[in-house]
């Protein structure tokens, strides 16, 4: 599991974690590194399973053992407290390793997650699993720009996207894995998790998610005892990429506040 640890000029500075979707690489987040270096640490890292020579997951792979994968990684970087940055798989990461390990976590932003799998999603995760399967792994890469962004931003950043899906290809994670992973993800139930995070939340959802409806986010802020939801109107499931400056400035205005 590849960790990486941003320093920021500020020594004193808190250390911010940033946690990523299904993909689970720390290349996710190459948006907001720089900008969150400017008030905090950042540590990013690859999830388990996720790289070409990653070993099998075990059977019953979970997100509770997600969560203390992570718990792992702050203990041997002697983190004793983090604000903590999940998109929708990561934000669950989050929720438990808070629920986990109250003290280890002090804010938390989730981002594009919901409280119940809709109906919706299910089909979109049901699709690329069928997809993987049945045309392969380039099929599976290649569709999922249709899943994360807005259709204008994909019109004017193919070139990028080829680019990037190229590279995914190439290093694509052993197929159990990203099964075992997607399985974990359809078997979550947020809802009780929610209720017994007691920290400051902020939760954000973007109105043109095609793949978690907005109304999904907002239903999980309502469960967290003291949770704020921002809502913004474009941006896709990738809000963190497409709307970069946006995100970054709402981000570290509530991690700063």
């Amino acid at each position: 599991m590849a960790v990486s640890f941003y320093r920021s000029v500020r020594s004193q500075a808190k250390t911010v974690v940033l946690s990523s979707g299904l993909g689970g690489h720390a290349q996710y987040w190459q948006a907001q590194i720089t900008h969150l270096q400017q008030q905090f640490h950042v540590l990013t890292y690859d999830q388990t399973g996720v790289l070409p020579e990653s070993e099998i997951l075990p059977d019953g792979y979970n997100l509770p053992m997600m969560a203390d994968e992570l718990r792992q990684i702050l203990e041997e970087q002697k983190i004793t407290q983090c604000h903590f940055i999940g998109h929708a798989l990561g934000g669950f990461i989050g929720l438990e390793l808070a629920r986990q390990v109250p003290q280890l976590v002090e804010k938390l932003v989730v981002v594009n997650a919901w409280d119940r799998l809709d109906a919706h999603t299910n089909r979109c995760f049901a699709t690329r699993l069928t997809l993987l399967r049945q045309a392969g792994v380039a099929a599976y890469v290649q569709a999922q720009a249709l899943f994360l962004y807005p259709p204008t931003w994909i019109s004017t950043h193919d070139l990028q996207l080829c680019q990037q899906e190229q590279q995914a290809i190439a290093h694509f994670a052993p197929l159990e894995n990203v099964e075992k992973r997607l399985a974990a993800l359809r078997q979550y139930q947020p809802e009780q998790t929610a209720r017994e995070v007691s920290h400051p939340v902020l939760v954000i959802a973007n109105q043109d998610d095609f793949l978690a409806p907005w109304q999904r986010g907002l239903a999980l802020s309502r469960l967290i005892p003291h949770a704020d939801f921002e809502l913004y109107p474009t941006g896709g499931h990738a809000s963190s990429v497409t709307q970069a400056d946006w995100f970054n400035s709402c981000v570290l205005q509530y991690l700063c506040s």
